[in-house]
C-alpha cells in the first residue's frame, strides 16, 4: 500500500486516483478548484463517467479515497505524486505544460522526503527532464526524489474498464528505485497478465503520441477513402469491413464520419506536429492527418447547408451532442462546429442528447434542446445523426419521416441502410456510400415507359 497525491481532478486524475484507491492505496486527489473538490466530497461527479460515480462512493466510503484542495499537505503526506493536470494546445498547437510545471515547483517547496512524481499527463518528450531539472533546482534540501512518465490510455464511457483491465502498462524511469516503485503500484494488475512495457522516461512519452496520432491517422484514412467511394460509386462499409478482417490492420477506427474530436486526438496531432519539428522532423503523415480531419468537417458542414437547398428559416435537428457515445465531452465535437454554422446560414437549431445537453449548453446560444429524438425532429426540415448513441440506431424511422417539414437526412454516422431510407421517402446522405448515390442516379436517368407501351405489355401478358 502506498501514500499516493493525485494533482487534478480532471478526467485522468479522477479516473487514475480512484481506481488506484480501489487497489488499495491510500489516494488523496487534490484541486485548486474549491467548487469542484465541494462536489466530489459529496459523492458528486463533475462530468459523466460510467461506473465512477459507484467507484469514488465505494472507496471514500471505506476510506481509501480523499479529496483537497491543500496541495502542498497531500504532497508531504505521500511518497508518489501523479500530475494529471491539463496540457491544452495554445495558439501555435504547442502543448502548454503551465500547469505541469507549477506543480513541480510546488513538489521542490514540499520536498520533505523521497518522492517519486509521476507524469500522467500528455506531455511532449523532453518534458520529464525539465521537471526533474525544476525540482532540483527549487528545492531547498538535496533530498533525493525520482521523475517518472506513466501515460494513460484512457477512452471516455469506458475509462474504468481501460483502466482495471488495460491493453498495457507503459513505465518510464531513470532509476531502478523508480522502476520499483511505480511497477509495485501496478502490481494487481499483474493478476490479469497485462503486459508492462519498462522503458526510459523519453521513449514512454513519446509512446502516447505516438498511439493516439496513429490512431488519429487511421480516421482520417478512411475519412478520405470515403470521398473516393463517393466519386467511383463504391461503398465505404464495405469496404472499410474488408480492410478490417485483415488482422494487420484491425477493424477499430475505420469508421467513416465526421472526422475525430474530442480532449486527446485534436490536442496530441498538433502538439506533436509541433514538438517534432522543434526536433528538426517534418513529420509529413500528421501534417495530413489534421488536415483531412479539418477538411472532412468543413465538407460534412457543407453538405448540411446544401441540403438545406436555402437555410434562411429552416429548421434542423441535431441528434448527438457529445464528440462520441458514453460520455458528456463535447470539445472539439462535430455538433459544436456544425451548429454556429448552421446558425450564421440563418437556421434554427433544436438538439438532443442522452448526456451532453448540460455540457453543451455552456458553449452554444439560441440551441432548443428536446427530451428526445421526435421533440427535436417535429418540423424540422433537416434531420443529422451527428453521435452514434445506440439509442440512435433504432429510431422510429416512419414516424420521423411523419413528423418532419422535409424529409432530408443527413447520417454523418451511416447508421442507417441507404435503400430503405430512400424507400421511407427520406432525402439522405451518408458518408462514403456511392454505390448507393450512383443506384439513385442510374434510376433517375432510366426512362420511364410510355403509357401505350404499358398497357400493350401487360394486354400480351394478358
Amino acid at each position: 500500500m502506498q501514500r499516493i497525491c493525485v494533482v487534478g481532478t480532471g478526467y485522468v486524475g479522477l479516473v487514475t486516483g480512484t481506481c488506484l484507491a480501489d487497489f488499495g492505496n491510500r489516494v488523496t486527489c487534490v484541486d485548486a478548484d474549491e467548487g469542484k473538490i465541494a462536489q466530489l466530497r459529496k459523492e458528486q461527479i463533475p462530468f459523466y463517467e460510467f461506473s465512477l460515480q459507484e467507484l469514488v462512493a465505494r472507496n471514500m466510503r471505506e476510506g481509501r479515497l480523499t479529496f483537497s484542495t491543500d496541495i502542498a499537505s497531500a504532497i508531504r503526506k505521500s511518497r508518489v505524486i501523479f500530475t494529471a493536470v491539463g496540457t491544452p494546445s495554445d495558439k501555435l498547437g504547442r502543448a502548454d505544460l503551465t500547469h505541469v510545471f507549477q506543480v513541480a515547483r510546488t513538489v521542490a517547496e514540499n520536498l520533505n522526503g523521497y518522492k517519486l512524481v509521476v507524469q500522467k499527463s500528455t506531455v511532449p518528450v523532453g518534458t520529464g527532464t525539465k521537471v526533474r531539472d525544476t525540482i532540483e533546482r527549487q528545492r531547498k534540501k538535496a533530498i533525493a526524489f525520482d521523475v517518472a512518465s506513466n501515460p494513460e490510455f484512457l477512452r471516455e464511457g469506458s475509462a474504468v474498464e481501460d483502466f482495471m483491465r488495460p491493453d498495457r502498462i507503459v513505465i518510464g524511469t531513470w532509476t531502478p528505485k523508480a522502476e520499483a516503485l511505480l511497477s509495485d503500484i501496478y502490481q494487481p494488475l499483474f493478476l490479469n497478465e497485462t503486459p508492462m512495457v519498462k522503458t526510459s522516461v523519453e521513449t514512454a512519452e513519446l509512446i502516447k503520441y505516438a498511439a493516439n496520432a496513429f490512431l488519429a491517422t487511421k480516421i482520417s484514412y478512411i475519412n478520405e477513402m470515403s470521398l473516393l467511394c463517393e466519386k467511383v460509386g463504391a461503398d465505404i462499409k464495405t469496404v472499410a469491413r474488408a480492410m478490417g478482417l485483415d488482422g494487420r490492420i484491425g477493424s477499430k477506427f475505420l469508421h467513416a464520419g465526421p472526422g475525430y474530436g474530442g480532449s486527446c486526438f485534436p490536442k496530441d496531432t498538433l502538439a506533436m506536429q509541433s514538438f517534432s519539428r522543434d526536433a528538426g522532423v517534418r513529420f509529413s503523415i500528421v501534417d495530413a492527418t489534421i488536415s483531412v480531419n479539418r477538411r472532412q468537417r468543413k465538407e460534412m458542414i457543407s453538405r448540411a447547408v446544401a441540403m438545406l437547398n436555402g437555410t434562411k428559416g429552416k429548421r434542423t435537428a441535431i441528434l448527438g451532442l457529445s464528440f462520441k457515445p458514453q460520455t458528456d465531452d463535447v470539445r472539439e465535437s462535430f455538433a459544436l462546429s456544425l451548429i454556429p454554422a448552421l446558425q450564421r446560414a440563418g437556421a434554427t437549431v433544436r438538439a438532443f442528447d442522452p448526456v451532453a445537453m448540460r455540457t453543451a449548453a455552456k458553449k452554444l446560444s439560441k440551441v432548443q434542446f428536446c427530451s428526445d429524438a421526435y421533440e427535436a425532429a417535429q418540423g424540422a426540415d433537416l434531420l443529422v445523426l451527428a453521435t452514434e448513441w445506440n439509442e440512435f440506431r433504432m429510431l422510429d424511422m416512419r414516424k420521423l419521416r411523419k413528423i418532419m417539414r422535409a424529409p432530408n437526412l443527413l447520417d454523418c454516422r451511416n447508421l442507417y441502410d441507404p435503400d430503405k431510407m430512400h424507400r421511407l421517402g427520406f432525402r439522405y446522405a451518408g458518408i462514403g456510400r456511392g454505390i448507393h448515390l450512383r443506384k439513385t442516379a442510374a434510376a433517375a436517368r432510366k426512362p420511364k415507359a410510355s403509357s401505350k407501351k404499358v398497357l400493350a405489355a401487360k394486354a400480351g401478358r394478358k
